[in-house]
Parts: C-alpha cells; sequence; structure tokens
C-alpha cells in the first residue's frame, strides 16, 4: 500500500515567518499542491518539547478542517496514536481517525507523518453528536482539583489547565463550577450531581483505554472535554497517546505496570468512591479484556500499518530511531499486550 503524499509549498518569506519562531501560535500562509491546482492553507508548529525536534509536527487549516500533521518523533513504531485511537474506536469512546503520509515542504521530503483529525467542532459534526462547548486539557493542572499537583497549592482558577475552543465566558463558569462542586459535595449529594452532570459510561471506558494503552500521561492532560447540548452532559476524548503500549512519551521502555487499573485524577478518584460505578467499571474492563484486549484482535492492525510504513520509515533520515528498532516493534507491543492482560486480571480480583 502506498501512503498518500502531501505536497507544501511556501513562499520564502512565509517559510521565514514559520522558522523565525517555533513556540509562535501564529498561523501563515501556505498551498497544497493536489493533481496540478493549488489548495490554500494556513500552517503553523505544534507541540510541546516537540517544537525543538530536527522533525517537527505541523497543525494545518484547509478548507475550515484542522489537521496535525504529527512527526511521532519519540515513539519507534511510528503507530501508537494510530493504534490507541483505533482501540479507544472499538471500546466505545469517539476518538480522531489518522493515517500515515509522506509529507513534502517544497519539494524537500520531511518523511512520514501521522495525519491526525483534530477534535474541534468539524470532529463532532462528522458524529452528529450536538455539543455545547469543548475544551482541551493542556497541562497537569486539569486533574479535576482544587490544587496545582506541584506546589499542592489552591489553583489561581479553576479553569487552570485548560484551553476554551469552543464555547464563551458560560462555558468556563460552568466548567469552574463542575469542578468546584465535584470538590465539595460527597455522599449521595456528589453522586446526583455527577450523574446529572457526567456521561459516567463514557468517562468509565475513557478510564478503561487509558488503563489498558498504559498511557501515564493521559489522566491530568492530554484529553478533550465536551459538554453535549441535549444531554447537558461532560463527555471525555482522548488526545496524544504516543506514549504507550510500553513506551512513556519520550519512547523509553516504561513496563506494564506503570498505570494502575484504577488510573490517576480527582475525578476517578471520586467517581470509584462509589460501589455501583466500581462494579460498572470492573464489567468494561472484564469486556474489555475478553473481547477487545487481545492479541488476536489487536496484532492484525499492529501489523498492517506497521507494513504500511515499513519502506518509507527505511528512507526516512530524519527519524530519531533506527531501523532495526522500528522493525522490532510489533513484537514489543505484542509482549507488552500480553503481560497488560496478565496484570489486570490480577487487578481485577481486587476491585
Amino acid at each position: 500500500m502506498s501512503l498518500p503524499i502531501r505536497h507544501v509549498v511556501i513562499r520564502g518569506h512565509q517559510l521565514d515567518q514559520l522558522q523565525e519562531d517555533v513556540w509562535s501560535k501564529k498561523f501563515v500562509d501556505a498551498y497544497i499542491v493536489n493533481n496540478g491546482t493549488r489548495e490554500p492553507i494556513k500552517i503553523r508548529y505544534r507541540g510541546g518539547h516537540t517544537r525543538e525536534y530536527p522533525k517537527r509536527s505541523f497543525e494545518i487549516v484547509k478548507d475550515k478542517q484542522t489537521y496535525h500533521w504529527n512527526a511521532e518523533y519519540d515513539d519507534p513504531s511510528m503507530i501508537r496514536n494510530a493504534l490507541s485511537f483505533q482501540f479507544f474506536q472499538w471500546i466505545g469512546v469517539p476518538s480522531p481517525q489518522t493515517r500515515h503520509i509522506r509529507l513534502y515542504m517544497n519539494e524537500r521530503s520531511l518523511g512520514v507523518y501521522l495525519e491526525i483529525e483534530a477534535v474541534d467542532r468539524s470532529f463532532f459534526n462528522r458524529r452528529k453528536i450536538p455539543i455545547q462547548s469543548i475544551f482541551y486539557a493542556i497541562n497537569d493542572n486539569a486533574n479535576f482539583h482544587l490544587n496545582d499537583p506541584e506546589t499542592k497549592r489552591r489553583k489561581d482558577s479553576l479553569f487552570d489547565g485548560y484551553e476554551l475552543v469552543m464555547g464563551g465566558d458560560k462555558s468556563r463558569r460552568q466548567l469552574q463550577t463542575f469542578i468546584a462542586r465535584l470538590n465539595s459535595l460527597s455522599g449521595k449529594k456528589l453522586y446526583s450531581f455527577l450523574s446529572g452532570n457526567l456521561d459516567i459510561d463514557n468517562y468509565l471506558k475513557w478510564l478503561a483505554g487509558a488503563v489498558y494503552t498504559g498511557n501515564y500521561d493521559g489522566f491530568d492532560h492530554n484529553y478533550a472535554l465536551y459538554r453535549h447540548r441535549v444531554r447537558k452532559v461532560y463527555r471525555i476524548v482522548p488526545w496524544d497517546y504516543e506514549g504507550t503500549w510500553g513506551r512513556n512519551c519520550y519512547g523509553k521502555p516504561c513496563g506494564s505496570n506503570l498505570v494502575r487499573i484504577t488510573g490517576y485524577n480527582h475525578l476517578t478518584k471520586k467517581l470509584l468512591e462509589y460501589s455501583k460505578v466500581r462494579k460498572r467499571y470492573k464489567k468494561i474492563l472484564e469486556n474489555i479484556w475478553r473481547n477487545t484486549f487481545t492479541t488476536k484482535r489487536i496484532m492484525p492492525v499492529v501489523d498492517q500499518l506497521h507494513s504500511n510504513i515499513s519502506p518509507y520509515i527505511y528512507r526516512d533520515y530524519e527519524r530519531k530511531w533506527s531501523y532495526s528498532t522500528f522493525q522490532g516493534e510489533p513484537d514489543f507491543i505484542r509482549n507488552y499486550i500480553v503481560e497488560r492482560r496478565r496484570l489486570v486480571a490480577s487487578e481485577l480480583t481486587k476491585l
């Protein structure tokens, strides 16, 4: 299977502006050349520490649609995000569509990238999900607690850790009120409040997905939160699952037991205090263990994704990892699944 090609043309002064400050949030004008025609786009760098890597990631806007072109520089397999989002779709949690591409800029090959659908208004429109607001959890302050996780001091604002993507001041206040009441109520009053303001089933499936894939960074940030316009409840969507399947966000092996079965963050802790929620969560985990988180279900996708990009990875000289390491990744992921299944089965008896 040949990978789709994205040809980007960007004029000299626009390219200079892009490269002048890798931390800038400003878009510059460019074009995608498709069958001889030029389609205008906006483009900028994206990411955190990855902006200073030799191979950087991009965000583009084309025809009012936003996409992320991820270099996946730290992932030696370059398939962990794609595999994770497929896994979430299997277990019933909306997640971005992905595809691997070959990226060229001004006729220079930048190598293999992962094109990821942005979680924005269009994401939900395509899935016919009516939404009122969208928030990105951008750092560890998105832990649903009153206090900063590092300083342990009271946050300046309960909106700390979030970025408003869609909505206004009312949406921002609603989320702050949700976090405040989560931290002030208890017992039956808290359960009643959570049942009326959170899609608990969606949240537990998301939690199970983060637990199975081993995304240690996925509980306090690297998620999108949205409020359903009709049901008036918050739901959650996964984001940035590069550090998964046995490797951390820098690509280092981290073992299969890094993430405990009950996950992290204050909302999770509060929910799992209720026996009916724990029972529901246990059923979700057991169902995924039997039907989805298996080598039989997952490895054909791993092998297909890996083989699709293998010839192009071999010629991608911008990569951080050796080709031999890339070649060993399917076995690495298989071993993670086998070990993780054993660990989860053991912990399920104690839940």
